[in-house]
């Protein structure tokens, strides 16, 4: 985020909801130009971004997940489009996730009723928005609160993330108000943008509960129903969270995978990878399917990592990033996993 606003007039504002992880020393130590937000309780998705924004200064801001990598450009290109559109309310980017594939969640309709029902009920056809190919750019009705760019007068306009929703839904939620207030929601299908996704939640009961129960709530909210229709369908959540099973959020590693280390520090060695090629020899070279690359940071930029990342999602790779301390190793290998963040003892 820091390399992405060289070129802005901007501040990074970073709400933190009571982490037990030494997350705030962390980032007072490391990280003093940020505007540090400590909350003394987990107060919500929904609160800690609206708190966030009291904070603001600018008159645009970025709501961003911080499971997210960001190129150097993004922010450039966001706010320049965001600038020029004032009829639009939300922008936001592809998402992938740590293996560069698309997150189908950065581009959905309205869920409707007859659409939350499927939903429900496991059909997910009508819920993503299909109508834009996800390189594409276009309006779309909802968008995801992972990354979102808007001018902070319209946030306050629409009320901000309703805090009713503590984590799920206030998305969809602020999306469809921006649309009953005339406004439009834009996806700018050619910037990507890394959400590990499943970094800040664990796929427990406690998850589909939220998530099952964020719907409900929006269904309430925005579309009346008669008392049996409610009933039948709160009782239809409450059946999928009991039955639904919890998926395994850990890392599996294939027997002779090869570590590859990608840095443009060519006198830069790590005993934990089998080769190291600069970015350019990335390209001159076959790899097999098993390949794990391992991004130096501090040498590399994220333009090119995502690029990289997005344009070879049949070959299976699978990729972790060096930070620029060379201290720490982070990745995930799907959308569901919970990922990893290793401490790496350099010998």
């Amino acid at each position: 985020v820091l390399k992405a606003v060289n070129n802005i007039d901007a501040e990074v504002i970073v709400v933190d909801n009571d982490s037990t992880d030494h997350s705030v020393e962390m980032l007072q130590h490391n990280f003093p130009q940020v505007k540090l937000v400590a909350n003394h309780e987990n107060l919500g998705f929904s609160k800690g971004n609206n708190i966030g924004v009291q904070h603001a200064l600018g008159d645009y801001l970025c709501i961003l997940n911080p499971d997210t990598i960001v190129g150097e450009s993004v922010f450039d290109e966001v706010l320049a489009f965001a600038k020029a559109n004032s009829q639009i309310a939300f922008t936001t980017t592809q998402l992938i996730d740590g293996t560069g594939s698309f997150l189908p969640e950065s581009k959905r309709n309205v869920p409707t009723p007859q659409i939350a029902r499927q939903k429900i009920l496991g059909n997910d056809s009508k819920y993503y928005s299909s109508h834009l190919k996800k390189d594409d750019n276009g309006e779309i009705e909802v968008l995801v609160g992972a990354m979102m760019v808007c001018k902070k007068s319209v946030y306050e306009e629409l009320g901000g993330f309703d805090p009713m929703y503590f984590m799920y839904g206030e998305d969809i939620d602020l999306s469809y108000t921006a649309l009953q207030h005339g406004y439009q929601n834009y996806y700018l299908g050619n910037i990507k943008v890394i959400h590990f996704k499943g970094e800040s939640t664990i796929k427990d009961r406690k998850y589909l509960e939220r998530f099952y129960g964020a719907m409900g709530l929006f269904y309430n909210k925005h579309f009346k129903r008669s008392k049996i229709e409610k009933a039948l369908v709160d009782l239809a959540l409450k059946g999928i969270i009991a039955t639904k099973s919890v998926e395994n959020s850990s890392i599996t590693y294939t027997k002779g995978s090869k570590r590859v280390l990608v840095s443009n520090d060519e006198n830069f060695q790590l005993n934990l990878c089998n080769t190291v090629v600069t970015y350019t020899q990335l390209f001159e070279r076959k790899w097999n399917s098993q390949t794990q690359f391992l991004w130096d940071t501090a040498t590399l930029s994220f333009d090119e990592m995502i690029g990289f990342m997005a344009s070879n999602t049949s070959s299976h790779y699978t990729y972790r990033f060096l930070n620029v301390k060379r201290s720490l190793i982070i990745g995930s290998d799907s959308s569901t996993s919970r990922g990893e963040v290793k401490e790496l003892i350099l010998e």
